[in-house]
């Protein structure tokens, strides 16, 4: 990938989701880029609810149309949901929609991950879904991972699910050429350049490994993987 500098800014972000609120309301067409995007969220969904089945508050981070909070709810007994995103339409509709799944405390906050803060011991869960690739030099990873580590309860979780790079290059290139093919083979060489340019533009993902290690640095005691096909994985740590 080209030099970090290169990257889209924050608001040039914020502007492709402002205006992309309708097909991130449904999992179906607005996860096609991310590979098994289904079996990631039920596997969130079910670790989650086995590692803290009596999880109350619920921080989503980059919540986009409110996917993973509204399956959370099926699986926990949560009361309070805080929604952090980068796009004020995103929120609005995450926050329609969780509100018309039932009775919850909903907090939306619209805000860059990198400069919210919460209290220590906010929550019982985290779940962070296609959007810590939008992180950028590892001090912001390292930074991310703390306070999150920080703002969870002992034995809160953090889950994730997110594109991820590999280490050596040549590995890299083998894992891309396999997402290039399944992204032609879903809708097109046309679409498979498309998704390529937009990641290009705007993601500096991690090593899965490098970013289990990170979790640990944070203080997470332990961590644990859920699922990885080519260049995605969901996986998670517990406080």
């Amino acid at each position: 990938m080209n030099s970090l500098m290169r990257k889209s800014t924050p608001d040039e972000i914020r502007r492709r989701f402002d205006a992309d609120v309708e097909r991130f309301s449904n999992l179906e067409t607005g996860q096609t880029a991310t590979m098994d995007a289904p079996v990631a969220l039920e596997l969130i969904a079910r670790a989650a609810a086995a590692v803290c089945p009596q999880a109350q508050s619920l921080l989503d981070i980059g919540c986009g149309a409110g996917n993973y909070t509204l399956k959370l709810l099926e699986a926990l007994p949560l009361r309070r949901v805080t929604l952090v995103d980068l796009s004020g339409p995103m929120l609005e509709r995450a926050a329609q929609r969780i509100r018309a799944a039932g009775a919850v405390e909903i907090t939306a906050v619209q805000a860059d991950i990198r400069a919210a803060d919460f209290a220590a011991g906010s929550f019982d869960v985290a779940v962070a879904a296609a959007t810590l690739h939008h992180l950028r030099g590892e001090e912001e990873w390292s930074g991310v991972f703390g306070a999150i580590h920080r703002w969870l309860r002992p034995g809160g979780s953090l889950w994730i699910s997110d594109l991820v790079e590999h280490r050596p290059a040549a590995v890299q290139q083998v894992m891309w050429d396999r997402y290039g093919e399944y992204l032609a083979t879903l809708k097109g060489p046309e679409y498979r350049d498309h998704v390529f340019a937009y990641i290009e533009r705007e993601d500096s993902p991690r090593p899965l490994v490098w970013q289990l290690d990170q979790l640990r640095e944070a203080g997470f005691r332990a961590v644990e993987v859920l699922h990885k096909n080519t260049c995605f994985a969901a996986f998670g740590a517990i406080k």
